[in-house]
């Protein structure tokens, strides 16, 4: 019997952490559920934010809300997308007489245009749905001002890459927004504590992208570099400078230089 159907979401919702998941709000395997204990970390992504009371902030993922009070504080409005039918009851009870925060049940890749306009995204992403949220918001029409998120400190370290050490899914994210690795996270801040650590990143300047001026071949011509990238990049009729580069060692501004080049126009007309 789940100890949860015995207790008003009242009740629960006054509890602290550690009764609320042994009274039956217990973290979702299946959910990917880790829930940050940590409330300096957690100040740390509201600050990160910049909030002020004319934002409208999006949480995915708010768990039990310890983040959540903390963008309520700041922001003008929170909008908290919580997949977990019970999580949503206890935050719906949890959150009741705050007059800026509305609680929103669904999966936050399913739930369709919200509509929202002008607004900020800060999440504790489950790892399972990094790419497809970080594809599904930066490629929107209704692109958030700015993204703080957490995600795996490897996954982090590959966003926020430089050359010599780029990867395709830097220059995925690159092309909209610049990233900004604010800091690691233990694992050991997480209940239950993931395999793995983690780290707070922040998206900016998404609605100042590159991607509205990137030529049509640019993806493909990417891709296919980044699957010998052990080779040079000279068997792509690349610029003589370019030529003995490998694709991690080149930036955004340098691949738009090589697919903007006179040889390479010449060589792929189409």
């Amino acid at each position: 019997m789940n100890p949860v159907r015995n207790k008003s979401p009242k009740a629960i919702a006054d509890m602290p952490l550690a009764s609320r998941i042994s009274n039956g709000v217990k973290p979702k395997k299946r959910l990917g559920q880790h829930f940050l204990r940590n409330k300096k970390i957690l100040e740390e992504i509201a600050r990160a934010a910049e909030l002020s009371k004319r934002d409208i902030v999006l949480e995915v993922g708010p768990g039990h809300g310890e983040l959540t009070e903390f963008l309520a504080a700041s922001a003008g409005k929170v909008i908290a997308v919580e997949k977990d039918h019970e999580l949503t009851l206890f935050l719906k009870e949890k959150f009741k007489n705050y007059k800026n925060v509305e609680i929103v049940e669904g999966d936050i890749l399913k739930i369709g245009k919200l509509k929202i306009e002008n607004y900020k995204v800060a999440a504790n992403l489950p790892y399972y749905i990094t790419s497809r949220f970080l594809r599904a918001f930066l490629e929107a029409k209704n692109k958030p001002k700015l993204m703080v998120l957490m995600v795996q400190y490897e996954v982090a370290k590959r966003i926020c890459a430089k050359p010599p050490g780029m990867n395709l899914l830097a220059l995925s994210v690159q092309a909209y927004a610049r990233p900004k690795f604010i800091r690691k996270v233990s694992k050991k801040y997480f209940f239950p504590p993931p395999k793995v650590d983690s780290a707070i990143i922040k998206l900016l300047n998404i609605e100042c992208s590159t991607c509205s001026t990137l030529p049509p071949k640019f993806w493909k011509v990417v891709r296919l570099a980044f699957q010998q990238k052990r080779k040079m990049l000279r068997h792509l009729s690349v610029p003589k400078k370019y030529e003995t580069k490998r694709p991690q060692e080149l930036s955004l501004e340098d691949w738009l230089k090589i697919i903007r080049s006179r040889k390479y126009l010449t060589c792929h007309p189409k």
